[in-house]
């Protein structure tokens, strides 16, 4: 009688992703309730404070990244760029997300999502710091998108998500280069551009209920109405541009390749829209629980 050895499976890893902008007072906070075994990517939008150091010192593995222009969707990607984690986390530095719920999404994940969306609107999600205002223009842009993407999203711009590095490809998200001219995606709206994409390239997403508590210190630079133009015109765009699904699902099973061009995630490629100066031009972005596929 034989009996069959099994390799032991190695634990997947998991990066956390985190947009700094002198967020010095905010980050003991964030950072000690952060799990110990994860990868922590800081990406500094060049703070004039010791967020930095603050960081290093309480976790002295840290990986510093300084974000290559301006606005939280060139961080992420510069932050994607630099992740090495099998599963990547998104978390504002600025107290109102939940370290602690990380888990939440992280199990969402392995129970099969591809990517794991934060929702303040069901599943036992709440804020306590949303106003009327944006809890109105956020309805209305869902309800949008839900429209144009045929979806049942519930929460369309919250930051709090996490999601398998394998969804990369069809991010389209590209730090560039250093001094480079802002990119379309580079701001607020990189979050309804990340669902979408991932949206129209088929991949598996859970809404993982998520509770946003106000900042903790300083004021947020989320302006409503100029944020929710952008958000509005990324829906639309987003709608109008041409995604090569096929490929975008090739990827997320393994395949390294971007969709529509030739490279590896979060690299610059030859004739990227960063090194064709594309500006801010929507088509070309620097770039629950229920499920749905």
């Amino acid at each position: 009688m034989f009996e069959t050895l099994r390799r032991p499976v190695a634990p997947l890893s998991v990066s956390i992703v985190i947009p700094t902008l002198n967020e010095a007072k905010n980050i003991p906070d964030v950072f000690r309730r952060l799990p110990p075994d994860a990868e922590i990517i800081l990406v500094d939008g060049r703070s004039s404070d010791d967020t930095v150091r603050i960081a290093c010192e309480l976790r002295p593995d840290t990986v510093v990244v300084h974000q290559t222009r301006r606005g939280k969707g060139n961080a992420l990607a510069c932050g994607f760029a630099a992740a090495t984690g099998d599963f990547i986390v998104m978390l504002d530095a600025d107290g109102s997300a939940d370290p602690g719920e990380i888990a939440d999404f992280l199990d969402a994940l392995r129970n099969g999502a591809d990517f794991a969306k934060g929702t303040r609107f069901a599943h036992g999600g709440g804020s306590a710091d949303i106003t009327r205002t944006r809890r109105l223009g956020n309805r209305g842009l869902c309800v949008l998108a839900n429209l144009l993407f045929r979806r049942r999203f519930t929460d369309l711009c919250y930051g709090y998500n996490a999601f398998s590095r394998t969804c990369l490809p069809a991010l389209g998200l590209e730090p560039g280069r250093h001094g480079g001219v802002r990119q379309w995606g580079d701001g607020f709206e990189i979050e309804t551009l990340i669902m979408l994409r991932v949206a129209m390239a088929g991949l598996r997403i859970t809404e993982v209920g998520s509770f946003e508590q106000p900042r903790v210190h300083g004021e947020s630079n989320l302006r409503a109405g100029s944020d929710g133009l952008r958000v509005l015109r990324t829906i639309v765009s987003e709608r109008l541009r041409r995604h090569d699904v096929p490929v975008a699902r090739a990827a997320a099973h393994g395949t390294v390749v971007s969709p529509g061009t030739p490279g590896t995630p979060g690299t610059p490629t030859a004739g990227s829209p960063h090194q064709q100066g594309t500006g801010d031009h929507p088509d070309l972005a620097g770039t629950t629980s229920a499920s749905y596929a």
